[in-house]
This record gives structure tokens, C-alpha cells and sequence, in this order.
């Protein structure tokens, strides 16, 4: 096979990595952006949501569509409420200090994760995907002076990768326009733009921070749940999915959004194209370097702007 048919596939592998990514990594830049709060508990909010959907549709059972359907709808659900919770309980009790915060977030990880353990068990457990179909890509050759299309042997995906790739776009329009077209993205940015101005003008913002967590923390689940019949539930799994969304939020810049999605795109498109011709190590390797060097010549991020 050529090289632009596998550069076509590992360009597919690295946008369904890309969606996911965005989707979590946006959470966490939201809850940063709008309540200065730096979730380090952000991954296991990600591993709930896997766990919660093997959960689902181990209950549910039927045809593996209809489970995975309410896992989509439920698990976020569930995450987002256990996130307000730990909001009203632990970081309103903080008042929302910045130190104090990365401490409890800290220690709400290891307990999410001690009884995601105890209850869930150590084991890797699969969700069976709501549909599966392999699907033959296309590529091009130029045949006697003309382009032809031609279906290479190996060169495929699956309609469930595609469909990720659809959410992940489908979900992110939403984030976007909740942000810039509701009164609640208003409300939002207002308190992101002054807190105490924003008290000012009667708006509750304790109240907008639990739901700005809560929202965060749904959008991570979501995206585990997208991902877990690609890979399997792990008590585990939320590590990568953390230093991942933090690579790519101090890329695009704290507290940006768009810079959240591009970074996103970037890493994630990056990873599947090196990981493919070269080493998943090699991509880690050169997307550590790249934090580096953001944080040494645009400290901000890419998308940021310098504090005054």
C-alpha cells in the first residue's frame, strides 16, 4: 500500500482521538476558565463515566444499541450530579481557593478511584458497541493522466468510529452555542469575565459554579462513554485522560475554549499520525516538548491572553 492511504487511516484513528480529547479537555477548560478552579480530579470523572456505562448496559441488556443509548444519556447524567455534589460539599466549603482546591481534588481522585475499586473491581471490562460495521475507504491514483478511485486491501474503518468523530463535532457546536447564544452561557461568562461585579447584579454565583462543575464533569463522562467500546472500562483509566486534557488546555491557553478544540485537534490528529508511522512514545514524547515550548515563549497558550 502506498503511503497516502495509511496517512488516510492513521488521520481517521487520530480524529476519533481528537473528538474524545476535545470533549474532555473543554470541561476541564470550562471549569477552569469560568470558576479559576484547576480539576485534578478530572480524570476519574472521565473513568465514572466508562464504568458507569458498562454498568448501564449490563442492567439495561437488549440489543447492545438500546443499552449504549441510555449509558449516553445516563452516565453523564450521573457524573455531572456526583460533581455538583463534591462542589457543594467540599469546594464551596473553600471558597474556591486556588491552592486549597488542587488538594481536594487531589484527594477526591483517590477516593472516586478507591471505591471505583471496591465496587467495580480491578478488571478491564469491554462495552459492546451499538453498531460496528467495517467499512472499505477509498483512495485515488492518477491512471493514464486521470484520477481514478480505487478500495486498497486493509485500508478501513468502522461506522462506529465515524459516528464518534460525528458526537465529538455534534457535542462541541453545542457547548458552543449554550456559551455564546443562551442566557446561561451568558450568566457564565459574566462571572467568568468578574466575579464580584456579577454579585453585584444578583447573579448566584455559587450556584453557576456547581453547574459549571457539574457541566464539566458530564462532558468528561460523555466522552468516556464514546470511547469505551473503542477500548474497555478501567478504575485506572483516568489518568491519560487528564495529562492529555491538560497538555492540550495549556496549549490552547487556560480558560479558552476554541484553543481547547484546536489544541485538541492538534494533539489528537498528531498522535494517531505518529503513533501509526512511528511510536505512541514518540508522540507523548513530542507533545510534552510542545508544552514546553509553550510555556517558555506564550506562557498564555496559543489562544490566551496575558494577564494584566
Amino acid at each position: 500500500m502506498e503511503l497516502g492511504p495509511y496517512l488516510l487511516l492513521a488521520t481517521l484513528e487520530g480524529a476519533v482521538m481528537a473528538s474524545v480529547l476535545a470533549l474532555t479537555a473543554v470541561g476541564l477548560s470550562l471549569v477552569f476558565g469560568v470558576m479559576r478552579v484547576v480539576n485534578i480530579a478530572h480524570g476519574e470523572f472521565f473513568m465514572l463515566g466508562a464504568v458507569l456505562a458498562w454498568y448501564v448496559t449490563q442492567m439495561v441488556g437488549g440489543p447492545p444499541a438500546l443499552g449504549f443509548a441510555v449509558a449516553l444519556v445516563v452516565a453523564p447524567l450521573i457524573v455531572g450530579a456526583i460533581a455538583v455534589a463534591a462542589d457543594m460539599t467540599i469546594l464551596k466549603r473553600l471558597d474556591y481557593d486556588p491552592e486549597r482546591t488542587i488538594v481536594a481534588t487531589i484527594g477526591l481522585l483517590y477516593i472516586i478511584q478507591q471505591l471505583t475499586l471496591m465496587g467495580y473491581g480491578p478488571d478491564a471490562r469491554p462495552v459492546e458497541p451499538p453498531f460496528n460495521t467495517r467499512l472499505a475507504l477509498p483512495w485515488f491514483e492518477v491512471k493514464d493522466g486521470a484520477l481514478a478511485l480505487y478500495w486498497p486491501w486493509g485500508l478501513s474503518t468502522t461506522s462506529y468510529k465515524l459516528a464518534v468523530i460525528g458526537a465529538g463535532v455534534v457535542v462541541l457546536l453545542g457547548v458552543w452555542a449554550m456559551m455564546a447564544r443562551t442566557r446561561i452561557g451568558l450568566v457564565m461568562r459574566a462571572v467568568q469575565a468578574d466575579r464580584d461585579m456579577a454579585l453585584v447584579f444578583g447573579i448566584p454565583v455559587e450556584r453557576v459554579y456547581a453547574m459549571v462543575f457539574g457541566i464539566g464533569a458530564a462532558l468528561a463522562a460523555l466522552a468516556a462513554v464514546l470511547i469505551v467500546p473503542i477500548s474497555q472500562a478501567h478504575y485506572l483509566m483516568g489518568a491519560d485522560p487528564l495529562l492529555l486534557a491538560f497538555t492540550v488546555v495549556i496549549i490552547g491557553g487556560l480558560g479558552s475554549l476554541p484553543g481547547t478544540v484546536v489544541a485538541a485537534i492538534l494533539i489528537g490528529l498528531s498522535d494517531g499520525i505518529i503513533s501509526v508511522f512511528f511510536s505512541p512514545t514518540l508522540a507523548k514524547i513530542l507533545a510534552t516538548l510542545l508544552v514546553a515550548l509553550v510555556l517558555v515563549f506564550r506562557p498564555q497558550g496559543l489562544f490566551g491572553t496575558r494577564s494584566a
